[in-house]
């Protein structure tokens, strides 16, 4: 693993000149791997610690970016953050999980299988290492992100909502931007005093009384599967038709009816990736 460490420096010390931002922003991606760290038991925890790298100081979501901002070390990973749909509200696997030249199981959820199945070489690989458990690992954090933000499973024809031009309130963006940042940097700034730990705090919060009850059926997986992207990825479409696209045309000044009803959705999308990729770890470290 020691390559893939060297690697991720090397990333790290790009993006000091070339900062990228994608998939939900900074403080979503934090928010979900703080939740999951949270979360894990001791067996994940103790392998969470080995697989980081050791500057990291045990502070996982100081990485969860990290698949963002490795794009242009490794291009071919640019598909695995995103699914689209053919301008339906419902995902297939066998239909939408390809890149733009049509191969198979290159989506976010096909990397989010590939990933899950390298790590759990985690235990038989001590000796002799097939796989960069470092780079599958954070690549697993962030695309289990990536898989619930509604845009990342939207329509091919607008490439998730960053061809739709709207403003936010006064400033011009595009809607994907407002799913990925704008949103909860809106929340931060008018419920949290700018900052993400009080959001973190809220979320956590709710995970222990609003969504209480729902929090098994969350963390679930059906037929022994340790993730369940499938499951995740047609919650996405279907908030991206339901909350995401709804009310958000070309021009649409987007502006508090919008921002305070799609709140919720956005705090729940979070909440749910954080329990997720817990969850999942978990089950794969046993």
């Amino acid at each position: 693993m020691e390559c893939g460490r060297i690697q991720i420096v090397i990333a790290l010390c790009l993006l000091l000149l070339f900062p990228v931002i994608h998939g939900w922003g900074n403080d979503g991606h934090v928010t979900i791997c703080r939740i999951a760290q949270s979360r894990l038991s001791k067996a994940a925890a103790d392998a969470v610690k080995q697989l980081l790298p050791d500057y990291a100081e045990n502070d996982w979501s100081s990485l969860c970016l990290w698949a963002d901002r490795v794009k242009f070390i490794f291009p071919w990973s640019s598909a695995l953050h995103y699914i689209n749909t053919p301008e339906v509200c419902n995902y297939q696997y066998s239909r939408d999980c390809k890149d733009e030249d049509g191969e198979k199981g290159r989506c976010v959820a096909g990397a989010i299988k590939n990933y899950t199945t390298q790590l759990l070489t985690y235990n038989s690989q001590l000796s002799k290492p097939k796989y960069n458990l470092t780079q599958a690992f954070l690549f697993l954090s962030h695309f289990i992100g990536d898989i619930h933000q509604p845009l990342h499973v939207g329509f091919a024809s607008d490439k998730g909502g960053n061809t739709i031009d709207v403003h936010w309130y006064t400033r011009n963006q595009n809607l994907h931007h407002i799913w990925d940042d704008n949103i909860i940097e809106t929340a931060e700034e008018r419920f949290y005093d700018s900052n993400v730990e009080e959001l973190i705090d809220a979320i956590k919060q709710n995970i222990t009384t609003e969504w209480s009850d729902q929090v098994k059926g969350w963390e679930t997986c059906s037929l022994n599967k340790k993730a369940c992207p499938d499951v995740y990825a047609s919650e996405g479409i279907k908030a991206a038709c339901d909350w995401a696209y709804k009310g958000a045309d070309e021009g649409s000044v987007l502006e508090d009816e919008y921002f305070l009803s799609r709140l919720p959705i956005v705090h729940k999308r979070l909440a749910q990736g954080g329990v997720r990729l817990a969850a999942t770890l978990n089950r794969i470290f046993g």
